[in-house]
C-alpha cells in the first residue's frame, strides 16, 4: 500500500545583487512575500544574498560586511518567516568573533525562531572565488533541522560537489537538502566550457538525490558581477534525480516546487542503497588519498 501523500511546497529565490546590502535585503523580503503568496512553506535564499560576491578578490575591508547571528538580517528574516508562516533558509556572512568569519546559513522556523546554523564546510580557493581568504571552515558538522514542515538539511555551494556531505546530511534524517549557491563563469571561458560546467553542476547534485533518495534544491544567484556571470538555473530534483522545476539563467525568479515527501520512503524500498551500504568497508574514506 502506498504511503499517503505528504506535499511540501518549497520556494527558491534567485536574484541579481546590487552594491547596497539594505536594498538587497528589501528586495529579498518582497520575494519572500511573493513565495509565501504562492503557498511556499520552506523558502531558500541564495548564498551571500545581501551582498555582491566579494570573494572575487582579496580585500580586508570586505570583512566589514559580516554580521553576528543573531543580528540585523536574521531579525528581519525572523519577522518575515513569522508573517509568512514559512521556514526561511538565510545565508549569512557570519562574524563569529574578531578575526573569525564564516559562510553560514541560518535556519528560521515558521514561527520566527532561530533553529540553528550551518557553517560551510568545504571552502574553495579558485580564480575569482577566493573564499579561503574570508571564511573559516565550518565546525558544526553536517546537520539536519527539524522544522514545522519536516526535516531538512542545508549545505552551501562548494559543498555540493562532495557526496560525503550529502550522504551524512541524508543519514541524519533530511528529506530535502537545500544548497544556497553562488556559481557562474568568468568571461574568458568559452561558451561550450560553461555549458559543460553547468551540466556537471546539476548532474552532481541530481546524483546526490538519487544516491540518497532525497529531494535536492539549489538556489543560485543570477546576473553579472565584474567578470563573473552567475548562471542562475536554480532547480529542484526528486529522489530519482528528475528535474521537477528549473529557473532561467538571466532574470530574478521565485521558483516553486511541490515535494511529495512520501516518495522518499517509496523510493528507498525500491532502491535500497542505504540498506546495502557496506559501512564496515569504508574506513579508508578517512584517508586523504590511498597510495
Amino acid at each position: 500500500m502506498k504511503s499517503p501523500r505528504k506535499i511540501c511546497r518549497i520556494g527558491l529565490i534567485q536574484t541579481p545583487v546590487s552594491e547596497d546590502p539594505s536594498a538587497n535585503l528589501k528586495k529579498t523580503l518582497l520575494k519572500i512575500k511573493e513565495a509565501a503568496a504562492r503557498k511556499a512553506k520552506i523558502i531558500c535564499l541564495q548564498e551571500l544574498f545581501r551582498t555582491r560576491y566579494f570573494c572575487q578578490g582579496h580585500d580586508a575591508r570586505n570583512f566589514d560586511l559580516a554580521e553576528p547571528v543573531p543580528g540585523p538580517t536574521t531579525r528581519a528574516l525572523s519577522k518575515a518567516a513569522r508573517q509568512a508562516g514559512a521556514v526561511i533558509i538565510a545565508p549569512i556572512f557570519e562574524r563569529r568573533a574578531r578575526g573569525v568569519y564564516h559562510n553560514s546559513a541560518a535556519v528560521i522556523d515558521a514561527d520566527g525562531s532561530l533553529l540553528g546554523l550551518y557553517r560551510k564546510m568545504h571552502i574553495p580557493d579558485d580564480p575569482f572565488f577566493y573564499e579561503k581568504f574570508y571564511f573559516t571552515p565550518g565546525d558544526l558538522g553536517f546537520k539536519t533541522f527539524k522544522t514545522r514542515y519536516g526535516k531538512i538539511g542545508v549545505l552551501i555551494c562548494w559543498d555540493q560537489w562532495f557526496p560525503e556531505a550529502a550522504r551524512l546530511t541524508a543519514l541524519s534524517g533530511a528529506g530535502i537538502i537545500f544548497y544556497p549557491t553562488a556559481i557562474g563563469a568568468h568571461d574568458s571561458e568559452p561558451l561550450k566550457t560553461v555549458r559543460c560546467q553547468l551540466e556537471g553542476w546539476q548532474i552532481a547534485q541530481r546524483g546526490h538525490a538519487v544516491a540518497n533518495a532525497v529531494f535536492v534544491a539549489a538556489a543560485n544567484r543570477v546576473g553579472r558581477e565584474g567578470p563573473v556571470k552567475f548562471w542562475g538555473h536554480s532547480f529542484v530534483a526528486d529522489p530519482f534525480g528528475a528535474m521537477i522545476a528549473e529557473a532561467g539563467e538571466k532574470d530574478a525568479e521565485v521558483l516553486i516546487a511541490d515535494c511529495d515527501l512520501s516518495r522518499i520512503e517509496e523510493t528507498r524500498r525500491s532502491w535500497p542503497f542505504l540498506r546495502d551500504r557496506r559501512v564496515d568497508a569504508y574506513p579508508p574514506l578517512l584517508s586523504r588519498f590511498l597510495e
